[in-house]
């Protein structure tokens, strides 16, 4: 590797692109990763994760929506939320985790080229400094693609920011709607839709797909629609969106969405997001022998490699799941491989986190899953009303199920929605990576009063109706 300048060469601050340079440096090899803005951590920090999870606590904060089951409907802990009220918290998390970004990339010797990078052959890559420094040629034995995506924009849709935006552009609106619709009801759309009902706001949810987030339990899906629908969301699914017109009347700016069945949907404004797009439009793959598919995102192996073995690619960029946990081991085990280091993962044990309200979590297999396979199973379900700790935080929306085999009672999922559920799965999560039954729950001893108790009296309700 002596011929080249670097040991590896990340492109993107993400979580991905962090993971791989900091396992590079502490493997004793030479780093560095080429960021195009002037801070770090990519759109997760920046735009992205950090931001939409810390919007959405100050919500839960401000409006006093956690409390409401026991105070009543008219509880807030402040009246007239402002947008300012929301990004004053959303801002202090997000200088600190850049601070903590650029401290761990320094502590580990990762060097960091603030500039746009294009590929110029398969080892080499130019980078046009952002300062108008002028440009530089860096190359590297190996290099790993972990440049993000972004929301995708169609061109006939007249965004300003304002009126018609992406989740993007959220952290600059000026001011929060009465009314909203949202264009998409994947994860983005769905999370924000949530928050934004929470706050009083009235939502409206498009998606010519009839069901919410197709890849999470049904049953959770249903549930998650029901609780929308208890905040006053109207879900038009199965309808198709022909166009969105601005246009100004009596009541001031306000947006029109046309649907291709002949509706329309007024309000104050438009969230679109209908997806986002590999961020890798300007990088001149096609100098690296790389195509990208119609979306821009990278095509890789179990090893993350793309069609240049030297070349990896990780995180959003490769598509699903698109989460900062995953991505965060991509680009670990990416780095590995570049070096031969033996490293290992279970991605089926990947756990999902949708920080909707209230927020789902799953690991494992669903119910459509094994009955597909015709692998025989039971469930056990534990509502959080029934949980001395669900009452205690006055949360009467709560649902945990395990799904189990019939037979030798081998866990095969963990499905959660309610309070904490992203913290709660993880226990279910080291009970299957062990290849644990659902007899555990029984025979272990929780903390009591938490939530973690669902564990068991889901695993007693399983039980139950097997021998039923």
């Amino acid at each position: 590797m002596t011929e080249f300048q670097y040991d590896l060469l990340v492109i993107g601050s993400g979580p991905s692109g962090q993971r791989a340079a900091i396992q590079a440096a502490k493997l004793h090899r030479r780093a560095a990763i080429i960021e195009q803005k002037e801070v770090l951590g990519g759109l997760c920090i920046n735009t992205g994760t950090i931001p939409s999870k810390t919007l959405r606590e100050a919500v839960l904060y401000l409006s006093g929506y956690r409390e409401r089951n026991i105070y009543g409907a008219s509880h807030t802990v402040k009246q007239n939320i402002t947008m300012g009220d929301l990004l004053f918290r959303a801002n202090n998390v997000i200088r600190h985790e850049i601070d903590v970004t650029r401290h761990q990339l320094m502590r580990n010797r990762v060097e960091v080229l603030v500039g746009k990078a294009s590929f110029a052959d398969p080892h080499t890559v130019r980078v046009n400094f952002a300062d108008g420094q002028g440009e530089r040629t860096v190359t590297a034995a190996s290099i790993v693609i972990a440049t993000g995506t972004n929301a995708t924009r169609e061109d006939h849709i007249p965004f300003d920011g304002q009126r018609i935006f992406i989740s993007d552009d959220i952290l600059g609106l000026r001011e929060l709607p009465r009314t909203l619709a949202v264009v998409g009801a994947g994860v983005i759309g769905c999370e924000y839709a949530s928050i934004f009902a929470a706050l009083g706001v009235r939502v409206t949810i498009i998606d010519k797909r009839p069901q919410l987030l197709s890849f999470v339990d049904t049953e959770i899906a249903e549930s998650l629609a029901y609780q929308l629908r208890e905040n006053r969301v109207m879900l038009r699914l199965g309808e198709e969106v022909s166009g969105i017109e601005p246009f100004v009347d009596h009541r001031g700016n306000r947006v029109k969405i046309l649907l291709a069945s002949g509706k329309q949907i007024v309000a104050e404004k438009a969230l679109y997001s209908i997806g986002r797009t590999g961020a890798t439009a300007d990088l001149n793959l096609a100098a690296a022998g790389l195509t990208p598919d119609a979306r821009g995102r990278l095509k890789v192996n179990e090893n993350y490699q793309t069609e240049v073995p030297h070349i990896y690619a990780a995180g959003d960029v490769i598509g699903f799941p698109s989460l900062a946990s995953t991505s965060m081991e991509q680009g670990r085990l990416a780095a590995c491989h570049a070096f031969d280091v033996r490293a290992k993962s279970v991605p089926e044990l990947f756990p999902y986190g949708i920080y909707t309200i209230p927020e789902i979590s799953f690991v494992g297999r669903t119910e459509e899953d094994l009955t597909r396979r015709v692998i025989p199973y039971e469930v056990g379900k534990a509502h959080y009303r029934e949980i001395a700790r669900g009452q205690i935080l006055g949360s009467g929306v709560g649902l945990l199920k395990l799904v189990f085999h019939a037979e030798t009672h081998e866990l095969f999922g963990v499905h959660i929605i309610g309070e904490g559920a992203s913290d709660l799965v993880h226990i279910g999560q080291a009970v299957m990576a062990f290849g644990g039954q659902v007899d555990y729950f029984i025979n272990t001893v929780f903390n009591y009063p938490t939530l973690a108790e669902c564990y068991k009296t889901a695993a007693f309700d399983g039980m139950n109706r097997l021998s039923a």
